[in-house]
């Protein structure tokens, strides 16, 4: 059973070696409703942490010039927010870490200037001007304003078992960690964005918390998450429904595994899951992700002994942002990493060669990208 809570899974885990050569990011994503006119708009909040170790009065930017000259190591709390959408921007405020308050035990909670988050709650702002974006590539964003003060309901988690557990975690053993404590989650609260308010609601937020940390990034890099979801046999909601999809070319140590996903859909209370870390299970996995004109396209099968789910899924390019991070070691490799929380698409799952359903699935999160591209 995936379905366990776990929240040591997010405490801050940039311990030992991790603390100079590492990154840990907590990723909160849903849909807020203009205040005044309804529409809908999905947003994202990251608070994201590279090499706290090597830190300074003042945040250090891997991708200033100097500083990519000298081979000097990025090191900051950088808090990203944004949205996506027509005109999808992500906004960028940086903490040195003389300025940033860590409580680093379960319950987690992190906060620096009026910025903060814990299990249960976030708030803050962020304001980058165009002057500012502008002059300093190095912020890796657009340029906006968003403030939020939000409640967060973590209510169906993605345990991944032994793999991100204490032994893997002490040892380090893979190169970029995964937990999604509430792969379905509930969001109450206000967006203020450019001026103008939007509100988050519990029961149509389609919320999503996770968080990743390592040394490094997966290339391939893919994800894909609803809790959106209607069953096509029955033209009903699944209220107690979500999927959750992730990884790519995981490493342990020095090893790649190519086309490797974990995956869970948990489906009215019954949980499916495809995660090649548990052998026993026979786990086999096919993806294919491809840029078209005007789209980013998914194309993912799993089967275990039992299951098979095999999941299609598109989203518009100009809904999506080409989402920016540095990792730990300075480089910036994912170049072209589309990132998105309008995708659409279907799922089709399977149990001892049966079909139980086929689900059409909306307001996906996704990202894709590969190193080079």
């Amino acid at each position: 059973m995936f379905a366990k809570h776990d929240i040591r899974r997010d405490e801050f885990q940039l311990v030992r070696g991790q603390a100079k050569r590492g990154y840990d990011w907590w990723w909160h994503s849903f849909t807020a409703y203009h205040e005044k006119t309804g529409e809908a708009r999905p947003f994202f909040i990251e608070f994201f942490l590279c090499n706290p170790a090597l830190g300074d009065e003042k945040p250090i930017y891997g991708q200033l010039e100097e500083n990519k000259k000298n081979g000097t190591r990025p090191s900051y709390l950088m808090v990203n927010v944004g949205y996506w959408g027509e005109g999808a921007r992500q906004l960028h405020r940086f903490f040195g870490w003389k300025d940033v308050a860590l409580h680093p035990k379960a319950p987690f909670s992190i906060s620096a200037g009026d910025c903060y988050l814990d299990e249960t709650s976030t708030r803050g702002h962020v304001v980058v001007s165009k002057e500012e974006s502008d002059a300093h590539p190095e912020y890796l964003c657009q340029d906006g304003t968003m403030s939020w003060d939000l409640k967060i309901h973590k209510i169906i988690p993605y345990n991944v078992g032994y793999g991100a557990g204490k032994v893997f975690r002490t040892l380090q053993l893979f190169e970029m960690f995964w937990h999604a404590e509430g792969m379905k989650s509930a969001f109450s609260g206000k967006i203020i964005l450019n001026g103008e308010a939007y509100l988050v609601r519990p029961e149509d937020c389609y919320g999503y918390a996770d968080k990743n940390w390592g040394k490094d990034f997966t290339s391939p890099w893919v994800w894909l998450s609803s809790n959106n979801l209607t069953s096509l046999r029955t033209n009903k909601k699944l209220s107690n429904s979500v999927f959750d999809i992730g990884g790519g070319r995981p490493k342990v140590g020095p090893i790649a595994l190519k086309g490797k996903l974990l995956s869970a859909f948990y489906y009215e209370g019954k949980c499916y899951e495809f995660n090649f870390s548990k052998f026993w299970t026979y786990c086999r996995t096919k993806f294919a992700c491809k840029e078209t004109d005007a789209q980013i396209v998914w194309h993912v099968e799993q089967k275990t002994w039992r299951n098979r789910m095999v999941v299609d899924v598109t989203c518009k390019k100009k809904d999506m942002l080409l989402i920016q991070y540095e990792a730990p070691n300075g480089k910036k490799l994912h170049n072209r990493l589309y990132n998105g929380g309008t995708g659409e698409g279907v799922i089709r799952l399977y149990h001892g060669g049966k079909l139980v359903d086929e689900i059409k699935a909306t307001n996906i999160g996704c990202e894709y990208g590969e190193y080079g591209r």
